[in-house]
């Protein structure tokens, strides 16, 4: 669906919602790289540090020859840890924010002269065909970020087996995946005392009212994160502070005080939870890391052929 199609239909749904993929206008995706860098925001930093940690491990596992392509690449940060060790002949960085995606991708050209960098623009949540110059290549696709909790179970595993799908039998998939902890380590990364996560979460109003003639007063809404125990997620919306009607695209909405709109979920996972999650999307785990402080994990998968049960 659209950005104007998401938009109206979670307006007019109950409970409200719309796709955290739609967070990710240029201001959104800048704003997010600013979270990366929050002390609060662990995810990063644990996950890096696992990369510099794993690199040639993971570099012997997936041998030589593979074309490495990330869903959700962002500014490609932790892809530089990867690309070094790996050395690609190809890099394909997916991304739904067409300036982002090629602005960080002439940089890391220039990183890496060696490797031919080919930036898609794309949802990737989407089925797709991947660039002609990888169709016949070896493929490691790179997932970091625990980006897959942003999706329910059930759209987890079609996305990885969509996924599975686009990189072919025998390709392998490197995936972060955020552990269970204290919830108040959660609700902090997402709700940072320097009021950054509130800023990417109200832009999403933001990019409402300046691309579908939206009207919304963005100061009658705040940024709310909370621990959902029972589905092991941080969730966050936008609560209405007071009474407030507005227009979207000539649609009229009102919400009350109280009210909120569902913007995204966060889900983490024990060790068993990870590795049944891979499985169910078709792919078989081969190895995983962790950090000393177990708040992080980095994954492994391999696309077996599915045998089935004796």
């Amino acid at each position: 669906m659209s950005f104007r199609d998401d938009v109206l239909a979670g307006l007019g749904a109950r409970p409200r919602a719309i796709p955290a993929r739609w967070f990710y206008d240029r201001t959104g995706s800048e704003l997010f790289e600013l979270i990366t860098e929050l002390p609060e925001y662990y995810p990063t930093r644990a996950e890096t540090a696992i990369l510099e940690a794993a690199a040639d491990e993971v570099a012997a596992l997936v041998g030589p020859g593979r074309a490495v392509i990330e869903f959700g690449s962002g500014a490609s940060t932790k892809t530089r840890v990867l690309l070094r060790r790996v050395r690609p002949p190809v890099y394909v960085p997916i991304d739904i924010s067409g300036d982002f995606l090629r602005e960080a991708a002439r940089g890391l050209a220039g990183e890496f002269p060696g490797v031919e960098v080919v930036p898609f623009e794309a949802d990737f949540t989407m089925a797709m065909t991947l660039p002609d110059v990888v169709a016949d290549s070896p493929k490691l696709g790179f997932f970091p970020g625990s980006t897959i909790g942003n999706l329910e179970p059930a759209g987890a595993v079609d996305l990885l087996r969509a996924m599975r799908g686009s990189l072919g039998e025998g390709a392998m998939l490197l995936i972060g995946m955020d552990r269970v902890k204290d919830a108040g380590v959660l609700t902090a990364a997402y709700d940072d005392a320097a009021g950054v996560t509130a800023r990417f979460n109200l832009n999403l109003l933001e990019r409402i009212n300046r691309e579908l003639d939206g009207d919304l007063a963005v100061d009658a809404f705040r940024h709310l994160a909370r621990w959902n125990a029972g589905a092991a997620r941080i969730e966050m919306h936008l609560e209405a502070v007071r009474d407030v009607g507005f227009t979207v695209a000539g649609k009229a909405f009102g919400m009350a005080a109280g009210e909120t709109i569902h913007t995204e979920n966060s889900h983490k996972y024990t060790d068993d939870a990870a590795r049944l999650l891979l499985r169910a999307g078709g792919w078989e785990p081969v190895a995983e890391w962790t950090d000393p402080d177990a708040l992080f994990a980095v994954l492994l998968a391999e696309a077996r052929v599915v045998r089935p049960a004796p």
